[in-house]
Protein backbone atom coordinates (compact mmCIF):
# COMPACT_ATOMS: atom_id res chain seq x y z
CA UNK A 1 0.00 0.00 0.00
CA UNK A 2 1.03 3.43 -0.88
CA UNK A 3 0.40 6.43 1.63
CA UNK A 4 0.29 10.26 1.01
CA UNK A 5 0.12 11.90 4.39
CA UNK A 6 0.38 16.02 4.96
CA UNK A 7 -0.91 18.77 6.76
CA UNK A 8 -1.05 22.40 7.18
CA UNK A 9 -2.48 25.46 9.91
CA UNK A 10 -5.48 26.40 9.06
CA UNK A 11 -6.18 30.14 11.19
CA UNK A 12 -9.39 28.92 11.88
CA UNK A 13 -11.10 26.41 14.65
CA UNK A 14 -11.67 23.05 13.83
CA UNK A 15 -15.58 23.69 13.92
CA UNK A 16 -15.47 26.37 10.89
CA UNK A 17 -12.56 23.81 9.05
CA UNK A 18 -14.95 20.93 9.23
CA UNK A 19 -17.84 21.88 6.97
CA UNK A 20 -15.49 22.77 4.18
CA UNK A 21 -13.68 19.03 4.02
CA UNK A 22 -17.12 17.41 4.84
CA UNK A 23 -18.31 19.53 1.26
CA UNK A 24 -17.08 17.06 -1.56
CA UNK A 25 -18.90 19.45 -4.09
CA UNK A 26 -16.69 21.65 -3.78
CA UNK A 27 -13.93 19.89 -4.88
CA UNK A 28 -13.72 20.57 -8.17
CA UNK A 29 -12.56 23.87 -6.87
CA UNK A 30 -9.44 22.73 -5.23
CA UNK A 31 -8.07 20.67 -8.40
CA UNK A 32 -7.98 20.56 -12.20
CA UNK A 33 -8.41 17.31 -12.89
CA UNK A 34 -11.65 16.96 -10.69
CA UNK A 35 -14.48 17.58 -13.51
CA UNK A 36 -17.52 17.08 -11.27
CA UNK A 37 -18.66 15.19 -8.17
CA UNK A 38 -22.61 13.56 -8.06
CA UNK A 39 -23.47 13.39 -4.53
CA UNK A 40 -25.94 10.24 -3.06
CA UNK A 41 -26.85 11.51 0.36
CA UNK A 42 -26.88 14.16 2.75
CA UNK A 43 -23.06 14.22 3.15
CA UNK A 44 -23.40 11.85 6.37
CA UNK A 45 -21.69 8.91 7.26
CA UNK A 46 -22.52 6.16 4.26
CA UNK A 47 -23.49 9.43 1.70
CA UNK A 48 -21.73 8.18 -1.60
CA UNK A 49 -20.02 10.48 -3.96
CA UNK A 50 -18.95 9.92 -7.76
CA UNK A 51 -16.00 12.11 -8.56
CA UNK A 52 -15.51 12.20 -12.40
CA UNK A 53 -11.30 13.40 -13.10
CA UNK A 54 -9.83 13.62 -16.40
CA UNK A 55 -6.02 13.55 -17.00
CA UNK A 56 -3.99 13.22 -19.72
CA UNK A 57 -6.10 10.91 -22.56
CA UNK A 58 -8.06 9.02 -18.81
CA UNK A 59 -10.86 9.45 -17.54
CA UNK A 60 -12.30 8.10 -14.26
CA UNK A 61 -15.01 8.20 -12.16
CA UNK A 62 -14.10 7.35 -8.71
CA UNK A 63 -17.03 5.97 -6.65
CA UNK A 64 -16.56 6.95 -2.61
CA UNK A 65 -18.55 6.60 0.52
CA UNK A 66 -18.18 8.61 3.72
CA UNK A 67 -17.29 5.15 6.21
CA UNK A 68 -16.89 7.50 9.43
CA UNK A 69 -17.46 11.53 10.45
CA UNK A 70 -16.04 12.42 13.87
CA UNK A 71 -17.62 15.90 13.57
CA UNK A 72 -15.24 18.53 13.81
CA UNK A 73 -12.33 16.13 14.32
CA UNK A 74 -12.39 13.85 11.55
CA UNK A 75 -13.92 12.14 8.27
CA UNK A 76 -12.98 9.04 6.52
CA UNK A 77 -13.91 7.73 3.16
CA UNK A 78 -12.99 4.45 0.98
CA UNK A 79 -13.00 3.81 -2.88
CA UNK A 80 -15.88 1.42 -3.46
CA UNK A 81 -14.77 0.91 -7.00
CA UNK A 82 -11.62 0.15 -8.57
CA UNK A 83 -8.98 0.50 -6.78
CA UNK A 84 -8.10 -0.16 -2.91
CA UNK A 85 -8.15 2.83 -1.56
CA UNK A 86 -9.20 5.26 1.20
CA UNK A 87 -8.38 8.26 3.63
CA UNK A 88 -8.99 10.64 6.04
CA UNK A 89 -9.40 14.71 6.70
CA UNK A 90 -8.64 15.30 10.31
CA UNK A 91 -8.37 18.15 11.88
CA UNK A 92 -6.62 18.97 15.50
CA UNK A 93 -6.86 22.36 17.32
CA UNK A 94 -3.14 23.77 17.52
CA UNK A 95 -4.66 27.32 18.99
CA UNK A 96 -0.80 27.69 20.19
CA UNK A 97 0.57 27.65 16.80
CA UNK A 98 -1.60 30.81 15.41
CA UNK A 99 0.68 33.30 14.36
CA UNK A 100 0.17 37.35 15.66
CA UNK A 101 -2.96 38.86 14.22
CA UNK A 102 -4.44 35.47 14.60
CA UNK A 103 -6.97 34.41 17.10
CA UNK A 104 -6.29 30.43 16.84
CA UNK A 105 -5.17 27.78 14.40
CA UNK A 106 -5.97 24.63 13.60
CA UNK A 107 -3.87 21.40 11.93
CA UNK A 108 -5.44 19.59 9.13
CA UNK A 109 -4.28 16.48 7.53
CA UNK A 110 -4.75 14.14 4.67
CA UNK A 111 -4.11 10.93 4.60
CA UNK A 112 -4.73 8.30 1.11
CA UNK A 113 -3.95 5.25 1.39
CA UNK A 114 -4.05 3.18 -1.47
CA UNK A 115 -2.54 -0.06 -3.85
CA UNK A 116 -2.59 1.46 -7.30
CA UNK A 117 -1.88 -2.49 -8.63
CA UNK A 118 -5.59 -3.19 -7.80
CA UNK A 119 -6.72 -0.75 -10.32
CA UNK A 120 -9.14 -2.62 -12.60
CA UNK A 121 -8.26 -1.40 -16.03
CA UNK A 122 -12.02 -1.98 -17.08
CA UNK A 123 -13.18 0.58 -15.38
CA UNK A 124 -10.64 3.30 -17.03
CA UNK A 125 -10.43 4.01 -20.49
CA UNK A 126 -6.61 3.60 -21.08
CA UNK A 127 -5.62 4.37 -24.96
CA UNK A 128 -4.89 1.22 -26.72
CA UNK A 129 -1.50 -0.03 -26.33
CA UNK A 130 -1.25 1.94 -22.74
CA UNK A 131 -0.36 -0.60 -19.71
CA UNK A 132 -1.69 0.15 -16.14
CA UNK A 133 2.34 -0.09 -15.36
CA UNK A 134 2.33 2.65 -17.32
CA UNK A 135 0.13 5.10 -16.05
CA UNK A 136 0.96 4.31 -12.19
CA UNK A 137 5.04 5.73 -12.98
CA UNK A 138 3.13 8.67 -14.37
CA UNK A 139 0.34 9.24 -12.08
CA UNK A 140 1.86 8.43 -8.87
CA UNK A 141 4.26 11.52 -8.40
CA UNK A 142 1.52 13.94 -9.60
CA UNK A 143 -0.62 12.54 -6.98
CA UNK A 144 1.59 14.34 -3.87
CA UNK A 145 1.74 16.82 -5.83
CA UNK A 146 -2.39 17.16 -6.41
CA UNK A 147 -2.54 17.05 -2.34
CA UNK A 148 -0.84 19.57 -1.94
CA UNK A 149 -2.93 21.59 -4.53
CA UNK A 150 -6.22 20.60 -3.15
CA UNK A 151 -4.71 21.90 0.75
CA UNK A 152 -3.56 24.86 -0.22
CA UNK A 153 -7.04 25.88 -2.07
CA UNK A 154 -8.92 24.31 0.36
CA UNK A 155 -6.96 26.88 2.82
CA UNK A 156 -8.08 29.82 0.57
CA UNK A 157 -11.46 28.77 0.77
CA UNK A 158 -11.47 28.51 4.64
CA UNK A 159 -10.17 31.65 5.31
CA UNK A 160 -11.50 34.20 2.74
CA UNK A 161 -8.35 34.38 1.28
CA UNK A 162 -4.72 33.22 -0.62
CA UNK A 163 -1.77 33.18 1.60
CA UNK A 164 1.43 31.49 1.57
CA UNK A 165 0.59 27.66 3.21
CA UNK A 166 3.24 25.59 5.05
CA UNK A 167 2.57 22.24 3.57
CA UNK A 168 4.23 19.14 6.15
CA UNK A 169 4.53 15.99 4.13
CA UNK A 170 5.10 13.42 6.81
CA UNK A 171 7.48 10.36 6.48
CA UNK A 172 5.75 7.19 5.78
CA UNK A 173 6.45 3.83 6.92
Amino acid sequence: MDRILLSTLVYRSPEEVFPYVQAFTNYPRYTEHLEDVTVHGDGGVGSRYDLRFAWWKLTYTARSRVTDISNPQSLEWRLTNSIDARGEWRIEAEPESAPVGEETASRVYFEAVYDPHTADTSSLSLPRFVSLDWVIRKVQPKLVGEAETVVERLVADIEGRRRPVELKVHETP
